[in-house]
């Protein structure tokens, strides 16, 4: 080669772009449909599971991960399930840590229970987790049994310590359930913000068919939580994001902040910059829309990743503008047919 020969430059893949030119950065990506416990808004009592066959395996999980970052993902969210009942599941996070080593990736994160926090939270920091998402609807022990049906709350409080201690950031994420927690808004703000930690609220979606109350009697529309907070707290307006579809106030006599999620009384679908992909390779588009695409077969049918990119590529170009979320007494089915483990949380 002389010196005027030059080694063409590979072109680097173009970012994503949906029909609707929002930009595909945020990724938030299933590792089991499993969890330890069966909360009544979720999942009925009496899952059936997938075969663990079906699952993408840790290394097809972080080659598709890795496929997003290169397309110009910036976070990834690891969600089931409960993400930490996947065994072994420190590998994929030891792996994808190396994108926020070299600056593709600026956020990696999860959303917990919390019941394995206690054994995980120092390995999780070690990742370069930064911030986590932990559910937590009740603090009364009762109450978390029979929400939960099988969980322990103080096992979750001693995973959310654990957190804390070992550096991270902790959001806790509550859903405004009628009748249900109704009168623990105001106590599970001041435990948050008593101990640094956000606190977001979130409307029940309907999402899967369950055993028990309906989920017209189970929805609490998010003016009323925040008219219930306004009793004991001072809510002001401020201009924080976190990349997802939460909308802050800040509670004055804390200094603490209240995240609100809204996707039944004001979705936030003109932004959105999502997409989710289950644990065995189902890309969603829309959390509330059937439309899917599947990501596992041109994992499997190839050792490059050219099958892969042109499978994202077509399913983001039907990303649609919005969700058709409905819950009154005349829509008794749910928007879709899938619970929110099977989808990721």
């Amino acid at each position: 080669m002389n010196a005027h020969t030059q080694t063409p430059a590979i072109a680097a893949p173009a970012p994503l772009v949906d029909p609707f030119g929002r930009a595909v950065s945020y990724v938030r990506v299933s590792v089991t449909d499993r969890c330890d416990f069966r909360c009544v808004y979720c999942m009925s009592e009496h899952m059936t599971f997938l075969p663990r066959k079906d699952l993408l395996t840790l290394e097809e999980l972080d080659r598709l991960c890795t496929a997003f970052v290169s397309r110009g993902t910036k976070k990834l969210r690891i969600t089931g399930g409960e993400p930490l009942v996947r065994h072994d599941v420190m590998k994929l996070f030891r792996a994808l840590s190396r994108h926020l080593a070299s600056g593709e990736l600026e956020e990696l994160t999860l959303t917990t229970n919390g019941s394995q926090l206690a054994r995980f939270a120092g390995e999780l920091a070690d990742c370069g987790v930064k911030r986590i998402n932990v559910s937590l609807d009740t603090l009364d022990p009762d109450r978390f049994k029979a929400l939960t049906r099988t969980g322990d709350l103080a096992r979750v409080l001693a995973g959310v310590d654990a957190a804390l201690k070992a550096g991270l950031k902790v959001k806790l994420n509550a859903v405004a359930l009628k009748g249900g927690n109704e009168d623990e808004f105001i106590p599970l703000v001041r435990f948050a913000h008593e101990r640094g930690m956000d606190m977001t609220f979130i409307e029940v979606m309907p999402l899967g068919e369950l055993e028990g109350p309906a989920r017209v009697d189970q929805y609490l529309p998010m003016t009323e939580v925040r008219e219930k907070l306004a009793q004991a707290f001072t809510l002001t307006e401020i201009d924080y994001r976190t990349g997802g579809p939460a909308r802050y106030m800040r509670a004055e006599e804390t200094g603490g902040r209240v995240g609100f999620i809204t996707p039944m009384t004001h979705n936030f679908c003109e932004s959105c910059n999502r997409v989710r992909v289950t644990c065995t390779g189902t890309l969603y588009m829309c959390l509330g829309q059937e439309d899917a695409a599947d990501l596992r077969a041109p994992l499997r049918e190839s050792a490059d990743d050219q099958l892969l990119h042109a499978a994202i590529e077509e399913a983001i170009r039907r990303k649609p503008k919005g969700h058709d979320f409905i819950i009154d007494r005349a829509t008794q089915a749910p928007a879709v047919s899938r619970h929110m483990s099977m989808t990721g949380g």
